[in-house]
């Protein structure tokens, strides 16, 4: 075959590592930014901590001009200006940015709506001061360990399952589980030796499950509820009880009255009683112990009212507050060339910069989001309209992509509470009148017939898709059934009132 020569033209986008970070910054969340912000302020001598300076004003004018020395537009390597502008952000880079050409590893939710207002299922977080908190499941443990007069081998397990426990207060695995992780981290390969040290695990297990909370130290649910039935005084309704938690949870779940009676060979007055006292143990008994600072979530835009409209205005809690050190950029003022102190103070600038376009991205779309969902500012969820990435990324110029990395993992507080950004996207359904209505908004329509229904006679899907309809709302009955189960609302049979 002869050989020839062939010239293509073909177009591909090369990502600068500047455009890169800025697409990495815009997806993290607080707290990984701050995480990455850190790690950044060690890497880097010329970037740190802005002390005393004025509010960032971001997408509405510059940075104090403190946030960069006052010469640095002087330095070598650089012929950018001492203040970072939001719009002085470089114009090829900010396009192909903003306008998704990094779509191929898109991870959105394209016109998928997010059902959740949390990370956390469908719970929702109130903004809350933060205060002071007690200890953890693990310090309160250790320090009854303290008080008690035990063999330092006896003391030595008990420590090793309190570090082995999740936060609900229950052990992470088996026995088998942690005495072989433990075994291979002390590098004991006899048998004998690995056998005896589950015996020992065994007997500091004894210990730790007298200890408080009653129920620590469990391997199931079934366990946790036993240990807790055990404290109470011998009785018939204590037996029954016991009976039931080790045999015959599925059915106390499915509150089948007449099934436990018969299983437990009691009286419906004495099962009654057994449930009772089943239903004031704690099934989750490092629960109290859950440092209440891990469930706050700190809203990244704050939602307030101006005028007869709603304003959305960053947190600036959350904003990092950096500048440049005027002390190493003039270090270096003098010198010529390129050089690894030039490159580094570049990469402090372009930090700086990318934070700034992230929180203005931010702010951008969360703006966008109010005014589609003005009525829900006043109304609550009810009110929720029916809204898709795509109409914001059309709005604002941008691409979906980026409207979904903006809209994962931040949160926005409004008067109903903080919720993701994700919570105000949702898909439509029909209407008689033509219209649609947001899913959402269907949600808390059924949360409010389940609110308000007769517990002796608790509504059914196809009844609350009947009550829907009467609204206007066509909804079929299994998507009744799934909008349920994603409120955590149990089937008509399980609301039963006894």
């Amino acid at each position: 075959m002869k050989p020839t020569l062939q010239v293509r033209l073909s177009q591909h986008l090369a990502l600068t590592p500047q455009l890169q970070q800025s697409i990495r910054l815009l997806q993290l969340s607080t707290l990984e930014l701050h995480q990455e912000v850190e790690q950044m302020l060690e890497q880097n001598p010329f970037l740190e901590h802005e002390e005393e300076m004025a509010p960032m004003e971001f997408g509405l004018g510059t940075l104090s001009q403190s946030a960069t020395p006052r010469d640095e537009a002087d330095s070598p390597g650089s012929d950018e200006p001492a203040s970072l502008e939001a719009g002085d952000f470089g114009t090829t880079e900010r396009a192909d940015w903003e306008n998704g050409t990094e779509a191929d590893d898109f991870d959105g939710i394209r016109e998928t709506p997010s059902g959740n207002a949390s990370t956390n299922g469908d719970e929702e977080f109130e903004p809350q001061e933060r205060s002071v908190f007690g200890p953890t499941l693990q310090e309160h443990l250790r320090a009854q360990l303290l008080g008690m007069r035990l063999s330092a081998q006896d003391a030595a397990s008990v420590h090793v399952l309190i570090e082995s426990l999740t936060d609900d207060g229950y052990l992470d695995g088996t026995l088998e589980d942690i005495a072989e992780r433990l075994a291979d981290a002390l590098g004991l390969d006899d048998p004998e030796a690995r056998e005896d040290l589950l015996d020992q695990l065994r007997c500091g297990l004894k210990w730790l499950q007298s200890m408080e909370p009653t129920g620590v130290g469990a391997a199931n649910l079934s366990e946790c509820l036993g240990l807790q039935l055990r404290q109470h005084p011998p009785s018939a309704v204590r037996e029954c009880a016991l009976v039931i938690v080790a045999q015959h949870l599925d059915l106390l779940a499915k509150r089948d009255m007449k099934k436990l009676a018969l299983a437990t060979r009691s009286d419906d007055t004495i099962v009654k009683a057994a449930q009772a006292l089943i239903v004031a143990c704690e099934p989750k008994p490092g629960r109290p112990f859950i440092q209440a600072e891990r469930l706050v979530v700190v809203p990244d835009v704050i939602v307030v009212k101006s005028g007869r409209n709603w304003k959305a205005t960053l947190n600036p809690d959350v904003m990092p507050k950096l500048r440049v050190s005027d002390v190493y950029a003039q270090a270096i003022k003098g010198q010529r060339g390129g050089g690894t102190l030039s490159a580094r103070l570049q990469e402090a600038r372009w930090f700086i910069r990318n934070i700034q376009q992230r929180f203005d991205t931010i702010l951008r779309v969360s703006q966008a989001i109010v005014e589609r969902q003005k009525a829900f500012f006043t109304h609550g969820e009810i009110a929720m309209k029916p809204l898709v990435l795509r109409e914001i990324a059309d709005e604002l110029g941008l691409h979906e992509s980026t409207i979904s990395r903006v809209t994962t993992a931040k949160y926005m507080a409004t008067p109903f509470g903080t919720f993701e950004l994700k919570y105000f996207f949702g898909s439509s359904l029909n209407t008689d009148a033509g219209g649609n209505a947001s899913s959402t908004a269907v949600r808390a329509l059924i949360k409010q017939f389940v609110a308000a229904e007769n517990t002796a006679k608790p509504l059914s899907d196809s009844q609350i898709a009947d009550m829907l309809e009467e609204q206007g709302i066509q909804v079929a009955r299994r998507t009744v059934a799934k909008y349920r189960e994603a409120l955590k609302i149990a089937p008509a049979n399980l609301r039963k009132a006894l």
